[in-house]
């Protein structure tokens, strides 16, 4: 199992100048940057596994490639500030017949050489056939040590909740009866219209989810290809990330901080040259005894066809931000049709198996 492991090294504290090419605008560290590193790294990590611990380039016309089909969740556990060196690290931990879940880890090390954790999170991978673009198996995994055997039985759990939550998607199935009650509850509350909507409580302030829509369009530049001349997935992850970052901000009138990753998906990849439509909302709001304002947003991109002026998906996000100081998050968001109050709850969903992790870890 070990000998996929992969890490690289940022030496912000020791080199000035690479850490200027990642300083965001209020010194800190650009999270995104961050999220676009730890794709490549998960897919370096895949083509080890897949070709062998020796590997020092991607050998040409090796009958197979990897692409990232998910990322479960990235998980914030401390604060990047202070600026200190960073390692990012990762393995596989678990295979299939065709697929792989890779572990990424984010560390930040002092000058005392005294490790944190920064960061955990997990990248699905799968193989594709070269010539059919079909399954390709992958190489099973060899269990060492019992750490080895912890690490796999961790995976096994996380597929099956992957295939649980999959099972479970509001695509597929009605919203349980909790769920629709309270949907119903902030319908009541909030969701009439203007006419006969009852008087909104004095410490909220209704905002109807298709307002906080914002979007950017972008042309797909080669410069930033992956191996198979495609557009890298981690540059899309780092796009996703500030449009929803910058919309957290403007929902929350405030300076927010990234808690999760809840998910992304791709559904297929996206062109050199290609036109790349951008598109986030707030989904849900919340405020809790930990986070004064909890935002969760959802972000999908999809290539334009000039000819049609049709739109094609390639890539939903989820993401959460946070507010840690201040007063309860006044304003709401809430849904007009039935499609956006199922997103309601997906983010009440993604809120929820947030906060319970948090709880295990800091248990733990």
């Amino acid at each position: 199992m070990h000998d996929s492991y992969c890490e690289i090294r940022l030496p912000f504290a020791s080199n000035p100048e690479l850490l200027e090419n990642y300083t965001n605008a209020s010194g800190g560290i650009r999270t995104g940057l961050l999220m676009e590193h730890l794709d490549s790294l998960a897919g370096s990590i895949a083509y080890k596994h897949m070709l062998g611990p020796d590997v020092a380039a991607l050998p040409k016309n090796v009958g197979f490639y990897m692409v990232t089909a998910s990322v479960d969740r990235l998980d914030m556990l401390a604060s990047l500030y202070p600026v200190r060196d960073m390692r990012l690290s990762g393995q596989v931990i678990h295979t299939g017949k065709s697929s792989m879940e890779v572990a990424v880890r984010m560390e930040a090390i002092d000058k005392s050489g005294n490790e944190q954790t920064i960061m955990l999170g997990r990248f699905c991978m799968v193989c594709r056939d070269a010539r059919t673009h079909g399954a390709a198996p992958v190489n099973s995994l060899r269990l060492d040590s019992p750490e080895d055997h912890v690490l796999y039985t961790i995976g096994e759990v996380h597929k099956k909740k992957r295939q649980s939550r999959a099972v479970r998607s509001l695509n597929r199935v009605p919203p349980t009866s909790s769920e629709a009650e309270a949907l119903h509850t902030l319908y009541l509350k909030y969701g009439q219209d203007e006419n006969g909507a009852p008087a909104l409580h004095p410490d909220k302030e209704r905002v109807w989810m298709d307002d906080t829509r914002i979007e950017k369009t972008l042309v797909m530049f080669p410069q930033e290809r992956n191996v198979h001349q495609k557009i890298f997935g981690g540059y899309l992850m780092r796009l996703a990330y500030e449009l929803g970052f910058a919309n957290s901000c403007l929902f929350t009138r405030d300076h927010v901080t990234f808690l999760s990753l809840d998910g992304i998906s791709f559904a297929r990849p996206v062109p050199i040259g290609s036109l790349l439509r951008l598109t986030s909302y707030i989904v849900h709001s919340a405020s809790s005894e930990n986070y004064p304002a909890l935002i969760h947003v959802w972000v999908h991109a999809d290539v334009v066809n000039l000819e049609t002026g049709t739109e094609q998906r390639t890539n939903d996000f989820r993401f959460t931000w946070c507010r840690e100081n201040g007063e309860p998050l006044k304003r709401m968001v809430v849904p007009k049709t039935y499609g956006e109050a199922m997103q309601w709850l997906e983010g009440k969903r993604a809120l929820e198996m947030g906060s319970e992790i948090r709880k295990l870890r800091k248990r733990g």
